[in-house]
């Protein structure tokens, strides 16, 4: 052990790593949802501001968990790419995932893709894994639709028909009369 970690052990270090909420989200907007610029990075959803994201970027690249290039296709652009070590963090992912859904209150759009890594499994975490290789780490891409597209199709399914169940109440809400306050004579 150095003095740099408070033990040895592998909980305490792996929280070292990666356990504030910003780098995780971090990963997981990068594994989940394919982004690899600052600018991709900024738009998450929880909101994270340019010097966390800064911070936690530089972070994450020192500690090996992702790899800062410049973007061929535009000068003044990085582009992030994840390392081994965080991919490995798919099983991670799915595991969290699976948690959340099932003692939090999480909503059903935002929750699908976590219900579909439960489901899929071992099998499908190391299909992804595989996928994500490819595409940072510059392996051979897995034939067949990507396990990102599925989820992200499940995604798009699960709001497409909130949608059509609200477009009913909305259409009413037009026709309903309200009263109208009548000022007396």
């Amino acid at each position: 052990m150095t003095d740099d970690h408070r033990s040895g052990c592998p909980i305490n270090l792996s929280l070292e790593v990666f356990g504030d909420k910003w780098s995780l989200l971090i990963i997981r907007d990068m594994i989940f949802g394919g982004k690899r610029h600052f600018r991709e990075l900024l738009r998450s959803q929880e909101g994270i501001s340019t010097n966390i994201l800064a911070d936690r970027l530089k972070t994450l690249v020192e500690i090996g968990m992702l790899t800062k290039a410049d973007d061929p296709s535009h000068k003044q652009k990085a582009i992030y790419s994840l390392t081994e070590m965080a991919i490995a963090l798919v099983p991670i992912m799915a595991h969290l995932g699976a948690w959340g859904r099932r003692y939090l209150p999480v909503t059903e759009e935002l929750s699908i893709r976590a219900q579909l890594m439960e489901e899929g499994g071992p099998e499908l975490w190391e299909r992804f894994m595989r996928e994500l290789r490819a595409e940072h780490l510059g392996d051979p891409m897995p034939e067949g639709p990507s396990v990102r597209q599925t989820l992200q199709a499940a995604y798009d399914r699960v709001v497409a028909r909130k949608a059509m169940e609200e477009q009913p109440a909305r259409a009413l809400e037009r026709y309903v009369f309200k009263p109208v306050h009548i000022p007396p004579l």
